[in-house]
């Protein structure tokens, strides 16, 4: 698929086809794809956490707000995203090189995550970014370190419904150009 056509089919899917799986060799690449992000110094702070078996995904998903958990519930796939928290945007004495400090984390993971959801379109795949989780649970679950920031799950599987392409903001209300 070329690039426009990935743009223009992605989708945020809140209902998964129960009855396909995503295979570990997918889930392996679309790793790898978002590996390939630019992070602040090379720091490659991110990490993913990817549950399959049907008892940790369903605790997991205990984990989830309940919209997430029934928007969710039939991804055979769940990636938790996190990042090491104060190594992006910080100097090597661990003062914050500017005023975002681990926004730069944030920043790297988000980069990471749009690679992986693309990539998750090119294979055939969907998925939902869910926000709405208790990351303390979460943490305790998958043994997460408190070094590491829970930012989000992602949802992988495949689409059980065809949602139509919500409405963008014009060009004009996003972006402003200078050109003198």
């Amino acid at each position: 698929m070329e690039l426009d056509e990935i743009l223009g089919k992605r989708r945020s899917i809140r209902k998964f086809d129960s009855l396909r799986p995503v295979e570990r060799k997918e889930l392996e690449r679309l790793v790898m794809a978002a590996q390939e992000a630019p992070t602040w110094k090379n720091s490659q702070t991110v990490r993913y956490r990817i549950v399959t078996g049907a008892g940790t995904r369903a605790k997991l998903l205990a984990c989830l707000h309940p919209q997430n958990q029934a928007a969710a519930g039939d991804a055979p796939a769940l990636i938790v995203t996190s990042f090491v928290s104060h190594r992006s945007g910080f100097e090597r004495d661990g003062s914050a090189t500017n005023e975002l400090g681990d926004g730069w984390g944030i920043y790297d993971l988000g980069l990471q995550n749009a690679l992986l959801l693309l990539k998750a379109t090119d294979l055939g795949l969907d998925t939902l970014v869910l926000g709405l989780r208790d990351a303390d649970a979460i943490r305790q679950l998958l043994d997460i370190p408190e070094a590491e920031t829970i930012v989000a799950i992602i949802a992988v599987g495949h689409r059980a419904i065809e949602p139509a392409r919500p409405p963008r903001k014009e060009l004009a209300d996003i972006a402003a150009f200078f050109e003198d």
